[in-house]
Order: C-alpha cells, then structure tokens, then sequence
C-alpha cells in the first residue's frame, strides 16, 4: 500500500510538473525568438539609415568598416547593395562585391521598399533569422541591406531554460517523493499495526494491541475500537471457555452417581420394569457422554488451534487399544485394515476425538459377535465400518438439499 500511494503522488506531482513546465518552456522559447527577431530588425532598419546616408553622400568606402564594426560586435553577418542590387559591401572576409543579388526575393522585395523578417539556413546550413531593409528616403530607393543573425545563441538560451526547468522538476519530484514516502508510512504504519493484530486475533491471542496513538485520527480511532472489540471477544470466549468447563466437571460427578443408583434399583425392581430401568440408564450414560464431548471441546478451544502433523497409525491403535475393553464387554471385535496412512494435518487431540465419536456411535448400534472396521484408505482417508442396522429412509438427509 505504501508503494502504491507514493506512486500516486509521485504520478500527479508529474502531471502538474509537466502541465506548468512544458507551456513556460515553449512561451519563454517563443519570446527568446520573438526577441531576437524584434533586435535583428531594429539592427537592419539602423544600419539601412547609415548605410543609406552613406551611398547617397557617395562614400562608398565608409561602408565595409560599418558593416564589419558591426559584425564583430554582434556576430551577424551583413551585406549591402545599391540601387540595382549590385553588392557593395559584405562584411564576410569572403564575401564577393560587385555581383548582383537582385534576382533574390528579400532583396527584390528591399528594392521595391519592402522589408523582409524571416529564419532561414545560410550558406553553411545554419538556422538564422534574415532581415532585409530597404535604404530609401521617402520614396527613394538608394539601396538594400541585409543582415542575418545566427540562432545558435538563441538555441543555447533556450537549451538552458529547458535545462534549469527540468533540474527544478527534478528537485521538485525528489522533494515530493521524500514528503509522499514519509506521509504514505505515516499513513500504513496503524494498518499494518492492526494487520498484525488482526492474526494475532485469529491465532487466539492479542499478545500485541494496535498503537492507537499513531496515525491519521480516522486511523487512530479504528485502533482504538478494534482493541476494544478483540479485548471484549477474548473475555467473552474465555468466558465461555470456563463455563463449559465448569459445567462439565460439575455434570460428570453426579451424572456417575445417578448410573450407579439406577444400577442399584435393578434387584428391587419387578422384573416388568428392567426395560424402562434399562431406557433410563441408557439415558444417563447418553448424558455422560455428550459431557465428555463439551469436555473435550473445551480442551480444545483451550490448546493451540493450529493444525500440526499426526501420525494417523499411531493414533488409531492407540484409539482401538483403548476401546478393545468396553467393546469386549458387547461382544463385539475391533480390526484396523488397509495400508499404513502415515501423518496428516489435524488440530492437537481433534484426531483422537473424532475416532472416539465414530468408535462409540459404531459400539452405540453394533449387534454382539459382529466386527467394527476401522480401514484407511489412500489419501489419507479412515472409514469406521460397523455391521449395525444403519439409517432408514426417513433418517437419510436429502442430497439436493431440499427439504
């Protein structure tokens, strides 16, 4: 749960990163152009003054210093033309004068006092932003100009912002991450306090209660209740544990003497009233044995209700060793068959139990001189057989479960 509720803050830190960040970083790319482009025409549109002023008092040899001052200040790269576009100055060491660049579009344009702002590739296959100027007084065309300005300077600012951008994100996500991962602990840290507890409470014993003073108040109020309900479903089990227990040890010994006093009314009886006599001890001894069977409940819910491995063999002929007597007594024989079970999984004393109940249900119904066969089967399975009348119709449940 943790790593899902830090992966949920950390997907919408992202989110609201990538939503600010992107658009700033495409806005302050699109102004650093716009900017550039805005300077590269104020530049043009200066140096066309100049070097207008200059072709029209016909000093001609003034302009290859103006446009290379301004070259080396600025990096740009400028060219003039006159009238017919024939270039007179370029502030490239190899640039060629004297050629015609008319036939070009910006300087057509320029000769038909038109200005050009445009990006372009230069001869080298660089990105840069052309501005074409016409050198005019009023409707005067004396010349052209053009200068163009490499972006690289442009990119690397803008690589920079997106650089600066992206380590603020990542501080950012570092510090969320640091803020989420503590919050998402502070936030499981009761539940898996109260998951804990919870096994605890299954096993049969809360040895260690949630900590009901950690966590989200919702959370700390849950520890608080579910302390409270296990504290009071262990008092009422123990409760009950001890009421079963002390009602058995209380019914046993007057339930005995009861047998034995019934017992002793048989010579005193006319012979006509053995049978009821019979009935009633049958009675008793019925009630003796379901206070064996609460007995045994309670020891068990008392033990470890954890399964563990039991020598099944072992178990049966400890069990029939000890039934052989009283089975004896009915005339009737015990015999173990099939090959060896081995261990299987069963709550300490449950095995023994079940065996006892099957045992005394089998003993309950089978005629003298017959046989109970308990037989063990693959898969770890024991039948008791016994040779009694069985159930009839009415006393065999329906199978679809329909009444």
């Amino acid at each position: 749960m943790t790593r899902r509720i830090l992966l949920s803050y950390l997907a919408l830190t992202v989110l609201v990163l990538a939503g600010l960040e992107i658009p700033l970083g495409y806005i302050y790319a699109r102004g650093e152009t716009s900017r550039a482009s805005q300077s590269v025409e104020r530049d043009a549109a200066m140096l066309a003054e100049v070097t207008e002023e200059n072709i029209e008092k016909g000093q001609l040899d003034a302009l290859p210093d103006v446009v290379g001052d301004y070259a080396a200040r600025t990096g740009g790269h400028v060219v003039v033309t006159d009238k017919q576009g024939i270039v007179l100055a370029d502030s490239d060491p190899a640039g060629r004068t004297g050629i015609s660049l008319a036939a070009q579009p910006d300087i057509a344009r320029a000769l038909n006092n038109e200005l050009t702002v445009t990006t372009t590739t230069d001869s080298q296959d660089r990105d840069v932003l052309s501005a074409t100027m016409p050198g005019s007084s009023g409707t005067t065309i004396r010349g052209t100009l053009r200068l163009t300005y490499p972006l690289d300077q442009v990119s690397t600012r803008v690589h920079r912002i997106w650089g600066a951008l992206a380590l603020a994100g990542a501080c950012i996500l570092a510090v969320v991450t640091l803020v989420a991962f503590s919050l998402a602990r502070w936030i499981t840290r009761p539940l898996r306090a109260l998951e804990a507890a919870t096994g605890q409470l299954a096993e049969g014993q809360l040895t260690a209660p949630p900590d009901a003073t950690a966590g989200p108040p919702e959370l700390r109020r849950l520890a608080t209740s579910f302390t409270h309900t296990a504290t009071r479903l262990q008092h009422l089990l123990k409760a009950q544990q001890a009421f079963a227990s002390e009602a058995s040890h209380q019914l046993k010994t007057p339930l005995t003497a009861l047998r034995l006093r019934l017992e002793n009314f048989e010579p005193h009886l006319d012979p006509r009233a053995h049978g009821s006599l019979e009935e009633a001890v049958g009675e008793v001894e019925r009630l003796g044995r379901m206070v064996q069977g609460l007995l045994a409940l309670a020891r068990l819910e008392n033990s470890a209700t954890t399964p563990e491995p039991v020598d099944l063999d072992a178990v049966v002929v400890e069990r029939v060793a000890m039934w052989e007597p009283l089975a004896a007594e009915q005339c009737v024989t015990l015999d173990i068959t099939g090959p060896p079970a081995g261990h299987v999984w069963a709550i300490p004393g449950a095995l023994e139990q079940i065996i006892d109940n099957l045992l005394a249900n089998a003993l309950r119904v089978s005629p003298p001189s017959t046989t109970i066969t308990l037989h063990r089967a693959p898969g770890s399975e024991l039948h008791v057989i016994d040779q009694g009348p069985g159930m009839n119709d009415a006393e065999v449940p329906p199978r679809c479960g329909v009444c």
